[in-house]
């Protein structure tokens, strides 16, 4: 039986590449004769240049400011005139030196990002891919556009936007969060990034001050534009300088070379840090499930925490869904020994899995 294995990155606890690695080697441990292919997967988020890497392109390291001011090592992928990008790498959760709370929420900032971005097309990049997520910041890309642009008011992003014309400029999501509201960066997403009720609301406040200032500029709206609101409101700013959006995941999916990975799997294996109701919406593990589905393949999910009930399970398509967290007994356990655990409860999922395949 052919496995196709091919999960997202598990938060901060392992890349995508270093799942693949535990799930493969976890089911050829439970199932010896099976033939497991390993596909790492992303969105944009963290992982998404490693990903690339391994398939495209030479990485190339960059010292840029990270979230909070401290420099960081970061990489971006050159591949012909093309170069690709993630947020994750400039101004990551990971980067903060520590857990978030309400003041890295509102201190965090994307100034890396754009440094990223103008190292690329300095270096004659023609197109610049800049994967979204993962980010520890909140700032509507005010920072990317102060590195681009050298400020942040209006002639700034008029600078920015003139430095990048000719530029085809993509931004890779599969977030459709706008950047204001409810839905939007703040409300949704800065919780996760530590910050608190009060924090909200100054980000919130920011990033609508912020997005006068873009479209102004611009001339044009794009604070609520699907995937304005992703890593932090970078989106917005993105398209603010003249980005069109394109899916994360389908980006990757054409590099790795899905559809012919798919035509030839018996069972697709696939997970991510929490699977939640975020998952639902269109992130790399449904993509991924739907796509299987369509070739007449299942897909079995393991990921690090559960969060969704058993009929929201199958509503989803899966045959199957299994916790890492649950399976150690642990959150404490599941993280410190990560890849363990995983290669442990992928084992055990191959022993129980029918020996007829499908």
């Amino acid at each position: 039986m052919r496995v196709l294995i091919a999960p997202d990155s598990f938060g901060d606890t392992l890349t995508a590449v270093q799942a693949a690695a535990a799930m493969a080697a976890g089911w050829s441990a439970g199932r010896p004769d099976d033939e497991p292919i390993e596909a790492p997967q992303s969105d944009g988020g963290p992982g998404f240049v490693d990903v690339l890497a391994a398939r495209i392109g030479e990485p190339i390291a960059v010292t840029v400011d990270g979230p909070l001011d401290a420099p960081v090592r970061a990489h971006w992928l050159a591949a012909g005139d093309t170069a690709y990008l993630e947020s994750a790498q400039a101004c990551g959760l990971a980067l903060l030196g520590g857990p978030p709370d309400p003041r890295t929420a509102v201190a965090a900032h994307s100034r890396g990002v754009g440094q990223l971005i103008a190292a690329a097309v300095d270096a004659g990049a023609t197109t610049v891919v800049v994967g979204l997520g993962g980010s520890g910041c909140t700032d509507g890309g005010r920072g990317l556009v102060e590195a681009l642009g050298g400020g942040t008011d209006r002639a700034a992003v008029a600078s920015a936007r003139e430095r990048l014309a000719g530029i085809r400029l993509i931004a890779a999501t599969d977030v459709r969060n706008p950047l204001l509201g409810e839905h939007g960066a703040a409300v949704v997403f800065g919780p996760q990034k530590g910050a608190d009720a009060a924090a909200v609301e100054v980000l919130e406040r920011r990033n609508a001050e912020w997005a006068r200032v873009l479209e102004s500029a611009a001339g044009k709206r794009v604070a609520d534009v699907e995937g304005a609101g992703a890593a932090g409101g970078i989106g917005a700013a993105l398209l603010a300088l003249g980005a069109t959006r394109e899916s994360g995941a389908a980006v990757v999916a054409t590099h790795t070379g899905q559809e012919s990975l798919l035509a030839s799997a018996d069972l697709v294996l696939t997970g991510e840090g929490r699977f939640d109701h975020q998952s639902l919406r269109g992130k790399v593990v449904i993509a991924l499930a739907e796509a299987a589905a369509g070739h007449g393949v299942p897909t079995v999910v393991i990921a690090g925490q559960v969060q969704l009930g058993a009929s929201e399970v199958e509503a989803a398509g899966l045959r199957a869904l299994y916790s890492v967290t649950d399976h150690a007994g642990s959150v404490r356990l599941a993280m410190s020994d990560a890849a363990g655990q995983l290669r442990a409860l992928t084992e055990k999922v191959a022993r129980q899995w029918p020996q007829e395949g499908r």
